[in-house]
Formats: C-alpha cells, structure tokens, sequence
C-alpha cells in the first residue's frame, strides 16, 4: 500500500476546464461524455478505431432522455468531437479522463503517451476499477498530476467518484480533481491512500463472491440471490450504506450497543469468501439464472428501466435531503442560480 499524498489545501488557483480529453469511448468513456456534454463541456474524444464515434454517438443518445429526466432540459450543451489520433486529444484537452479496457500494461502506455504530450497543468484521472495510481503514473514525466477517478456506470447518473492518490500524485492535484468533479455533479469519496480495488469495488467484490457460493451450493437462484438485496438490505444501503444501518441496529446506544449484541467479527460459519471454483454447473446456474431473471427483456429495456428508477431514487432522495439526493439538491441549486445570473 502506498504512502498517502499530502492532503494539505492548495492556494493554487484551480485551472479553467472547458475542453475535456476521453481517452477510450466503451461504456465508461461515453458516460463521462454524456454526463460532460449535458453540462455544457466541450469534449474531445479519442479511439483507435474510426468505428467508434458512432457507438459513442448512440451511447450519448441513450443517456440524454434520463439525464433531461433528472436536470431538465440543458440551458448549453457542449460540442462533441472525436479523433483517432492520440495526440490531437492531449492537447486540446484541459482535463483528461482515461477509459481504457482494464488492462494495466495498456494504461501505463496511455497515461506515459498522454503524459509526454499534454501541458503540465492538464489532470490525468483514470477510471480504472482496481489499478494502483502508483503504478500508472510510474512511467509519466510529469507523475504528480496523475489520479484515480473511478465512476460507476450509469456515469451520467450516479454521482460518485473514487478519487485516490499514488504516491507522487500532489495535493494540488488531488484538489484541483475534487474541485473538477464536484463541478460536473459528482459526490467525491477522496481515499487517504491506494490501495487495489479502492473501497466500493472491494465491498461489490466480497458480496458478488458470497453470492456465487450460494448459487453453487444451488441454495437459491440468481433471482433469490438479489431479491434478497432488492426486497430488504438493498433499500437500506441506499441512503444509509452499512455502518450506519448497523449503528441504527444497536438501538438507543448505537454501535456501542450492536457490538455487545453481536459479535462484530462475525466468526461464525456464515461465508465462503474464497472464490468458488469454477465449473461448469455453476456457470450454467449463473447464465440462464441470469436470463431467466431478463424475461426475454433486451439489455436496452432493463437499462431504460433501470434509469428511470434511479432517476426516481435521486429526486426521492433529495426530497428527504439524504444520499445522492443531496448531491442532486447542489446541483439544481447552482443550475438555478447560474441561470438567473
């Protein structure tokens, strides 16, 4: 694990971000373009392959519906354009956003490429899902403006960021990220320190493990599996996470309480974290569980159905000022007040 960056304020003035660089267009890469666009940044995005800018395009279309659900419509949309050449991004770009596949040796590459072309003020923030800044800094001249900025997908509609330092990231830069983030709608959950997988993608990981056990002991179906989340846990985590929910679980003394109720290393004969090993019942099991659970549905319609949920979520949550509400409720806020200025 690496030693934590300096976490100490910069007085430095944030630089101006109005042309975003997208380094990779997949799933994530059109995310963060659409959540961009929508408020009004320019974005320059590139792919190697010229095919790509129209799956962008229809990727950035599905988005809108949800995102004009969620905002309103938008008072300037930012203007999009997209190249193959790598170097044309970085140098236009006041802020760029890694979207690479999730190949470490292939980041290295990128982060080294973009390092050796873009100005020396310009933030470098990958979304990887578990690398180690540290790592993808190692070979840029210029390290210290590299960090993690890990979104969730759909990123055009939940609005946390991981946000971690490696261990030549500067505090400056770490602020002047949070600052952009912030800007752009986003909840930042800024990491003391690296460490592989950050914090959300460890906790999805140990459950997602927990769950193929029980699949493959075939205790339950997929479909069991999440109604379990879905019908009771599942509606607390999403305004009170874990810790809370435990906290409230203590009664009137709280986690003081719970700790004494239960025991809070749960050394009981409840989980199978190791990974199961793979084999191909339940494999089978886990695809047509899985298939099963989409009804003949196609990706699209769970997607739009997932969408307009969360957009219901975020509006519920920010009526009760709570969760990814409240992020939604600074947002409107400034929206509104930037229109009337």
């Amino acid at each position: 694990m690496a030693k934590a960056a300096k976490t100490k304020s910069s007085k430095a003035k944030t630089p101006t971000i109005k042309t975003v660089g997208i380094a990779g267009t997949g799933l994530i890469g059109a995310g963060w373009a659409a959540r961009l666009l929508f408020r009004g940044y320019d974005v320059i995005a590139y792919d190697v392959s010229p095919a790509a800018e129209d799956r962008l395009k229809a990727q950035i279309k599905t988005a809108w519906p949800s995102l004009e659900a969620l905002l309103g419509k938008p008072k300037k949309k930012g203007k999009l354009s997209f190249t193959t050449d790598l170097k044309v991004m970085a140098a236009k770009a006041d802020f760029i956003h890694e979207a690479a596949p999730e190949r470490e040796e292939l980041k290295i590459k990128l982060f080294r490429d973009i390092d050796a072309v873009a100005a020396p003020n310009v933030i470098i923030s990958s979304s990887s899902s578990g690398f180690l800044p540290t790592n993808l800094q190692s070979q840029c001249k210029h390290p210290g403006r590299v960090v993690i900025g890990h979104p969730f997908n759909p990123v055009y509609l939940l609005p946390l960021v991981e946000l971690v330092p490696g261990e030549k990231t500067s505090a400056e830069a770490m602020d002047h990220a949070a600052a952009y983030f912030e800007a752009i709608g986003m909840h930042v959950l800024r990491l003391k320190k690296e460490i592989m997988g950050y914090i959300c993608d460890r906790l999805q990981e140990a459950l997602w493990r927990e769950a193929l056990h029980i699949l493959n002991k075939d205790i339950g179906t997929t479909a069991d599996i999440d109604d379990s989340i879905v019908y009771s846990a599942g509606m607390r985590w999403a305004f009170m996470g874990s810790f809370l929910t435990y906290h409230v679980a203590g009664g009137p003394g709280g986690m003081r309480d719970f700790i004494k109720q239960f025991d809070p290393t749960l050394e009981l004969d409840w989980t199978d974290l190791k990974f199961p090993k793979w084999n191909e019942a339940l494999e089978k099991r886990l695809v047509e569980g899985c298939e099963d659970q989409a009804a003949g549905r196609k990706v699209a319609e769970i997607e739009a159905k997932r969408n307009a949920v969360l957009v219901d979520m975020m509006k519920v949550f920010k009526k009760h000022k709570i969760g990814s509400g409240l992020v939604l409720d600074r947002e409107v806020k400034a929206r509104k007040k930037k229109s009337k200025s």
